[in-house]
């Protein structure tokens, strides 16, 4: 009898973990059936799409995510992204904590998790599209809203990354409902803007890329800047406002003085509102080119603020850290309000 209870005991744990290991990791966001599903051989992805007549998008992901879930809801949720993603590209997940082997273009072989951070992947979604040789024809870093998404679809799908910028095709291509006005804050630094100059105050400068129809900015000034933890937050740098299609002249951190719009240009900034902290040297050390909630626009405040990038250069993992030490404190973290 007592053979039997435990063969019996065994049987049925055995089946428990059977049940455990099927069942999504939590948070875990199913991807369209349409993916590809790939054995990761980046060098075979891109022959088998040139091919095809298509390219190969790199998705890189990590459960839990609420932008992941937005851009799988909102974007590829909409039948003509969807269909216009699949006639042109070849989707291929990657988790960014994951470890199954990606062979990359150079015949080097790392788990997802060292691949993902290889290429200094610091948001989710990132998307990475990949020409014919298997280099990068356009690069999102974080979640973009639809109508931005589809033109970036068509710039890359269309090979047009030879013959001119992604923020020269976007303000050409795209147009948004809003307010139409860039907004004032009374701890912008006032024009005429001579950055450089700005090392001497001792604080790292926070560098607001912004447009006049702009939805995303109206909602960072409206909603974001005035919460209580983002303001305390803001204190901490000098904060500039540039106004991308302005062929006003500003002095960079550099020392460079040129347009504001060659001066987003040359750094490849594309998307409205983009954030690029320097630190007190004048050094780039940090952007945010993706919408972002509250939470997370704090979060990367705090990153270069309390100096953690010098010592943790993956953000998530500050975001990880962060997200706990607050709930320890008995606080409530809301990702997406």
């Amino acid at each position: 009898m007592l053979r039997i209870l435990m063969f019996a005991f065994f049987m049925l744990s055995g089946s428990l973990f059977a049940v455990a290991a099927d069942e999504p990791a939590p948070g875990y966001h199913e991807t369209p059936g349409w993916f590809k599903v790939s054995f990761l051989d980046l060098r075979e992805d891109v022959k088998e799409a040139t091919r095809a007549g298509r390219r190969v998008m790199l998705y890189f992901y990590q459960d839990g995510c609420p932008y992941c879930a937005k851009l799988l809801r909102d974007n590829f949720g909409q039948k003509t992204i969807a269909d216009k993603t699949r006639r042109h590209f070849d989707v291929i997940a990657i988790n960014i904590w994951g470890d199954s082997e990606v062979t990359d273009m150079a015949g080097r072989v790392a788990p997802e998790k060292s691949f993902a951070k290889s290429l200094r992947v610091q948001f989710t979604p990132t998307l990475l599209m990949l020409d014919e040789r298997g280099e990068a024809a356009l690069r999102l870093n974080g979640y973009i809203p639809p109508h931005k998404f589809a033109a970036a679809l068509d710039f890359a799908a269309g090979r047009l990354e030879k013959k001119q910028s992604f923020t020269d095709y976007l303000a050409a291509h795209v147009r948004e409902p809003a307010s139409g006005k860039l907004h004032s804050e009374p701890w912008l630094l006032r024009p005429p803007l001579k950055l450089a100059v700005g090392k001497k105050a001792g604080k790292p400068l926070l560098v607001l890329f912004e447009q006049k129809e702009c939805a995303a900015c109206d909602e960072l000034h409206g909603e974001a800047f005035p919460r209580p933890e983002v303001a305390a937050l803001l204190r901490k740098f000098q904060v500039a406002q540039i106004d991308m299609a302005s062929p006003e002249s500003v002095q960079t951190p550099g020392g460079k003085t040129l347009p504001a719009r060659d001066w987003a240009g040359k750094i490849g900034v594309f998307y409205t509102p983009s954030l690029v902290f320097f630190d007190v040297g004048g050094r780039e050390v940090f952007r945010v080119e993706g919408y972002l909630r509250p939470f997370h626009l704090a979060s990367s405040l705090d990153y270069v603020a309390s100096g953690a990038y010098r010592n943790q250069p993956e953000f998530q993992r500050f975001i990880e850290t962060r997200a706990a030490a607050l709930r320890a404190k008995g606080k409530s973290v809301e990702l997406m309000k």
